[in-house]
């Protein structure tokens, strides 16, 4: 298995760190990378770089240090303050995601909101008082589910901007779930809509998944559209 404290050991053990504009070399000349260590040294150095940049400002001279002291099995920090420095890193991280996070909410939200106003005016828009907009696209015969009925649905789902982060079509069977174990918007929606029928839901961000997103695909505060099918309550 591969050992990813040699790893960093061979990535440390590799270089000098020079001062000013230089560059990181063993020698004069660069050496190639020709084994699946080298590769997999490189690969590593890149990859943590590239986090580094992103996240934080490292002092590269200290960074080095680390790795070596640490393959070298000692360290110029007590284990207290290795922790307490740690921590204290993690909390200003958080700090930072948490600002990043409101921010995006706010700008996605104001967007939503422009979105959602302009869409009122369109043909077939009906506004709920909750702020749920829907168009009915084809008006079933069938029954309406209740709150705690589990229902049989297809549907698509994507931004304001178009992308989708979501199909039961793509996926080429649709999906059951209780109608009060959904966003919001959806459980409002689905005990509105009749079995057999298929609308277009327009979903401000406090019906979604709020200021917190779902994954890389929705963001902090978005506005969701989806084409749902409902197929039948089981």
């Amino acid at each position: 298995m591969f050992n990813v404290k040699k790893a960093f050991a061979l990535l440390a053990s590799g270089v000098i760190l020079c001062s000013g504009a230089q560059v990181f070399a063993a020698d004069k000349e660069e050496k190639k990378m020709e084994t699946e260590q080298e590769k997999i040294s490189y690969a590593l150095g890149y990859n943590i770089g590239q986090n580094l940049k992103r996240d934080y400002e490292v002092d590269l001279d200290m960074f080095f240090k680390g790795i070596t002291e640490s393959h070298e099995g000692k360290s110029s920090l007590s284990e207290e303050e290795m922790q307490q420095t740690m921590m204290t890193f993690q909390n200003k991280m958080k700090e930072k995601q948490m600002a990043q996070m409101k921010e995006s909410a706010e700008a996605n939200k104001e967007a939503g909101e422009a979105f959602l106003k302009e869409n009122k005016g369109k043909d077939g828009i009906v506004t709920l008082e909750s702020g749920l907009q829907y168009k009915v696209i084809t008006q079933g015969d069938g029954e309406k589910p209740q709150l705690t009925d589990t229902v049989k649905c297809h549907y698509k789902g994507t931004t304001i901007d178009g992308n989708e982060f979501d199909s039961s079509y793509k996926r080429g069977e649709p999906a059951s779930f209780k109608v009060n174990g959904v966003i919001k918007g959806w459980t409002e929606a689905l005990q509105l809509m009749t079995v057999g029928s298929k609308w277009m839901l327009y979903i401000p961000s406090d019906l979604a998944y709020g200021d917190r997103g779902a994954g890389r695909s929705i963001a902090p505060g978005s506005t969701l559209i989806f084409e749902v099918e409902l197929l039948g309550i089981e």
